[in-house]
């Protein structure tokens, strides 16, 4: 005969055995769930920040070959067949300011087809050193040799597809640098093909940005054309290989679906791929027993504490199980939190013990994913029209500026910059905006090259700023006095209204006594730049003024 005691012990115990199996099992499903989904956030993430690192190089590239071949392309229009030597003088002059604003540019080049002209035949730009671009002879690149020509992928593939492109990588054979271009076909008004203008970037820039995308222990990003042909992988040293030779993707990673499962060498992998602006695909890989190996451990601790509170359980009141249960059920929110992307919660629970332990992984693994998705959100990006940052960038920098502020108690020197171009209505109303377009572009060019030392943003449609500090902050006086002579003197050599830009200035300096935070220079800065404004315009009211 058992005893009550017995049975209430011996009931007991079966819910709680009961119980815990059935947590634990939940608890397993969520973890591996959890592990997984995590996993592919983070290659997600990865290939996400890798793609934006590398567009953000093709992107220059690509804008600034656009930007030189719409200035040909309208110039054309007004150039003889004759005058081919004054064009490529122009567009040499564009070209220079563009890739001196364009991050990566190792050559630049506008070569003329000699079917079209005997007598141009173009230019060719290099930069190996970093020390400024110096002018090549292009003819050493002999396009006169017909038999010559057809190996240039660069001149060949966009005269015969008639569209601007972006070919895998070759060597340049006169500097011997294995390079990326983009090349942009140019024609004559009648139609006729002129030339190539192009931009090319040294290959071992894109390797140095894909080899540092890496995870787990053995995870790694390898780059594929929309071929399948493998343009960058660690495991090949492609530049030594022939094209017969260069290895391909495995079958599985041509799938369109983002998250991939292939075999790779023997080997399980998980992938994601995204594809680049430039038409390639940035893989991001892992091994899947490296992925599963969080997750599992995770589930071994979840087991552990579950069998080791078992025993407490049984041998402690429901009371004292209670307690021990708060943190396992602490986690278990915490991991349904996270499922749903929620990762703004903290674990405090940091008891010396497996639970403790869990608590302090599970933190630091939504810790990493917050740090992760922050540093995206904290990408700054570029005004695409004009190549400076943009207002998003002058926002953070100006709450950077702000936190230095109230670091330093207002010890902190530095001057905001307002800029205005004047009469850019007129411009689009009576040229249009491709004009319009110009003259901003010619401005940003003139407060660039004058504030050099200094971050120049786009904030508005017509409407620039820039902060100084250091070397431009002391010289402020100075180089406000060359912006006005600049000014003058484009405005002097400029045939076109879109060129002769007007700019208004206002440079207001920080000054603790009357500022508490960066805003109220901004305002200053405004206020004066107005005030330039109203000055130029009355200078120009009473010079236009009949006598």
């Amino acid at each position: 005969m058992h005893s009550i005691r017995t049975k209430i012990i011996v009931l007991t115990a079966c819910a709680i055995i009961v119980a815990t199996a059935v947590a634990t099992i939940l608890a397993s499903i969520s973890i591996r769930d959890l592990g997984n989904d995590s996993s592919n956030q983070i290659l997600y993430l990865m290939c996400e920040t890798g793609k934006k690192n590398l567009d953000s190089y093709f992107d220059s590239i690509m804008q600034s070959v656009e930007t030189v071949y719409s200035f040909a392309e309208e110039d054309l229009k007004t150039t003889e067949t004759g005058e081919l030597g004054e064009h490529l003088d122009k567009v040499k002059s564009v070209f220079e300011k563009t890739a001196k604003n364009t991050v990566g540019v190792l050559t630049y080049y506008y070569r003329i087809d000699p079917e079209f002209s005997s007598d141009e035949i173009g230019f060719w730009f290099v930069d190996i050193d970093g020390e400024g671009f110096k002018e090549y002879n292009p003819t050493d690149i002999n396009l006169y040799d017909t038999d010559n020509i057809s190996e240039l992928v660069w001149f060949t593939v966009p005269k015969y597809n008639g569209t601007s492109i972006w070919l895998s990588p070759y060597y340049t054979d006169t500097i011997n640098i294995y390079v990326f271009s983009y090349n942009v076909p140019v024609y004559y008004t009648d139609g006729r093909f002129l030339g190539v203008i192009g931009m090319e970037i040294d290959y071992d820039t894109i390797v140095d940005q894909t080899k540092n995308i890496t995870l787990y222990d053995n995870g790694y990003a390898f780059i594929n054309d929309s071929f399948g042909n493998i343009i960058y992988h660690p495991h090949y040293d492609i530049k030594s290989m022939t094209e017969e030779t260069k290895p391909t993707v495995p079958v599985g990673l041509l799938s369109e679906s983002s998250f991939i499962t292939y075999k790779f060498e023997g080997v399980e992998k998980q992938a994601v791929w995204m594809e680049l602006d430039n038409g390639m695909r940035l893989n991001v890989t892992v091994p899947t027993n490296e992925i599963n190996a969080n997750w599992y451990n995770l589930i071994k601790y979840a087991v552990a504490i579950a069998a080791l509170l078992l025993v407490i359980f049984i041998a402690l009141t429901f009371q004292l199980a209670e307690h021990i249960t708060a943190p396992l059920r602490d986690l278990t929110a915490a991991a349904l939190q996270v499922n749903e992307g929620n990762y703004d919660f903290e674990l405090t629970y940091n008891g010396d013990d497996e639970v403790g332990i869990l608590t302090h992984t599970f933190n630091k693994l939504t810790s990493h994913l917050k740090d992760y998705i922050s540093d995206l959100n904290d990408l700054a990006y570029g005004d695409a029209l004009t190549s400076v940052h943009n207002k998003g960038a002058f926002d953070i920098y100006v709450r950077e500026i702000q936190n230095r502020i109230n670091d330093t108690k207002g010890q902190l020197e530095f001057a905001v910059g307002i800029f205005d171009c004047d009469d850019l209505k007129s411009v689009n109303d009576r040229y249009g905006h491709e004009k319009g377009d110009i003259y901003l572009q010619t401005a940003s060019s003139l407060i660039c090259r004058v504030f050099n030392h200094s971050p120049v943003f786009r904030i508005g449609g017509d409407e620039f700023a820039t902060i100084l500090q250091n070397e431009d902050y002391r010289n402020k006086d100075e180089l406000t006095a060359k912006f006005e002579r600049k000014s003058n003197e484009i405005r002097a050599k400029s045939d076109g209204i879109w060129h002769q830009v007007s700019v208004a200035i206002g440079i207001a300096s920080f000054d603790p006594n009357i500022d508490t935070t960066v805003t109220d220079v901004i305002r200053r800065a405004d206020e004066l730049m107005y005030e330039n404004k109203r000055s130029k315009k009355a200078i120009r009211t009473e010079e236009n003024a009949p006598t």
